[in-house]
């Protein structure tokens, strides 16, 4: 048996490993590379046409013909969860994060994703959506961004950027100050993005850029051109959600026709996917929205083949389309192993070199040996969701995966390798592996709430 000095600095040479920048054979990778991280907001995993979608999206089929298909990318199964857990490299529920909230999500000092990558002089940015803290005290140049612009809030409005009604209402701001200005929401995201991107002229400063794009969360209203653009859809409501989520690809378009033109291609990691599954057949008339904002219709996303849809920890609800792309270091490939957003910490961190002085408590790990082709069989590992009020939750381990609903009499077993449209529940024929699954869950959920924040705002849904 090792002893404990031993056991310390085995330890001590692991999380030094985890930390450390990745190696690739072939040429050298540039030691700060750029991290531009483009969310979709509730986009389904079948609403891309590279999934086979009707909607067009020619960009972002560009991008999963030229790079990286991650076909098992995991998230929360809703919006500000999922953002806890990119900054953080954390899982959201270890703040007490569960649903969409305007409260405060990560502690004053918490290490972002942001902040770690100033510290080793990256410059960063947010354009876009928030949505861990609505008021100007708690956004995002007080969690390591330098620039920040777009909504505190939830979904805005298209064209008055207006957050419901209520206290949050006056959410529209650029480096925490309200302003009204004219424009489609989806417009002004990827303008301020392209002019952030076009003033970065020293090449020895590395950015970071997170464009969290509201589309196609609701409500919904799009420009007559781009409800045009796919008007080989017959159904008018998908026709309006085909045209938010086309116009989105539109801006992920001049996003990556900036980064070329500006001369950082060779040296910018392209990260793109959705906070959530698609929100289905959720009905685009809310009243605490300002009138002129939203539709009569419903939202027709699609998640297909998979169960579930935002809100639920079934694979719908959490299993999102993703990308990565970097022309050079990354060639044309599929990974199919399971990696997850509390991975993005970790993996950007190790790429710019970045080293915690302390342990982070992070939940992910460093992936880009995956995302590479380096690691082609990774080892089994344990994923984690807790849905909204706690009122579903999941454990994942290797390709079995256990549902539990709060009130059910029993859980849910799914074999994912088998049946990954989770259609055959085996709970009754696997005793055994139910129960050590639920011993695993219980003790993966024991560190929840470890950093709860008691920020005094209600927990406002999107």
């Amino acid at each position: 048996m090792k002893s404990v000095a031993q056991r310390a600095v085995l330890v001590s040479l692991c999380i030094a490993l985890s930390f450390a920048p990745i190696c690739m054979a072939g040429p050298a990778l540039p030691r700060h590379p750029n991290f531009v991280v483009i969310v979709a907001d509730d986009l389904g995993w079948n609403d891309v046409g590279y999934h086979g979608s009707v909607i067009k999206t020619p960009n972002l089929n560009r991008l999963a013909a030229e790079g990286v298909k991650l076909e098992q990318y995991y998230v929360a199964p809703v919006c500000s969860p999922t953002r806890t857990a990119l900054l953080s490299g954390r899982y959201w529920s270890r703040f007490g994060v569960t649903t969409p909230t305007n409260a405060q999500c990560l502690p004053f000092g918490t290490t972002t994703l942001a902040s770690a990558l100033k510290s080793v002089g990256y410059e960063t940015a947010l354009c876009g959506k928030w949505h861990l803290g609505s008021l100007p005290s708690q956004g995002p140049n007080h969690f390591g961004f330098d620039h920040s612009y777009g909504s505190l809030a939830g979904g805005c409005g298209p064209y008055n950027h207006r957050y419901k009604e209520g206290p949050f209402t006056h959410t529209w701001h650029r480096d925490e100050r309200l302003l009204d200005e004219p424009g489609h929401i989806t417009d002004l995201i990827t303008k301020e993005a392209v002019k952030f991107l076009a003033g970065r002229l020293d090449p020895a400063t590395p950015f970071f850029l997170y464009v969290p794009f509201t589309a196609p969360h609701l409500p919904i209203k799009e420009p007559q051109a781009w409800e045009d653009f796919d008007g080989h859809i017959q159904d008018p409501a998908l026709r309006l959600y085909g045209a938010c989520i086309s116009h989105m690809d539109d801006g992920v378009g001049k996003i990556l026709e900036a980064i070329r033109h500006n001369g950082h291609a060779d040296n910018t990691v392209v990260v793109f996917f959705s906070d959530n599954g698609g929100s289905i057949s959720t009905p685009n008339n809310d009243t605490s929205y300002p009138a002129d904002d939203y539709s009569a219709m419903k939202i027709p996303a699609s998640n297909a083949p998979f169960r579930g849809q935002k809100a639920q920890v079934y694979e719908g609800g959490i299993r999102v389309p993703a990308l990565v792309y970097w022309p050079g270091p990354l060639t044309p490939s599929v990974v199919s192993a399971p990696l997850h957003v509390v991975d993005w910490m970790p993996t950007l961190c190790g790429l710019a070199g970045y080293a915690p002085e302390r342990d982070l408590k992070w939940d992910g790990v460093n992936r880009w040996p995956l995302v590479t082709g380096q690691e082609r069989s990774p080892a089994a590992r344990t994923l984690y969701w807790v849905g909204p009020n706690a009122r579903m939750s999941a454990i994942r381990h290797g390709d079995w995966k256990l549902v539990v609903k709060k009130g059910a009499t029993s859980p849910e077993l799914f074999d994912l390798a088998a049946d990954p449209n989770e259609t055959k529940d085996l709970a009754v024929d696997q005793p055994d592996r139910v129960k050590t699954l639920k011993a695993l869950l219980a003790q993966t959920a024991a560190r929840d709430g470890d950093a709860a924040v008691k920020a005094g705002a209600s927990q406002d849904k999107e």
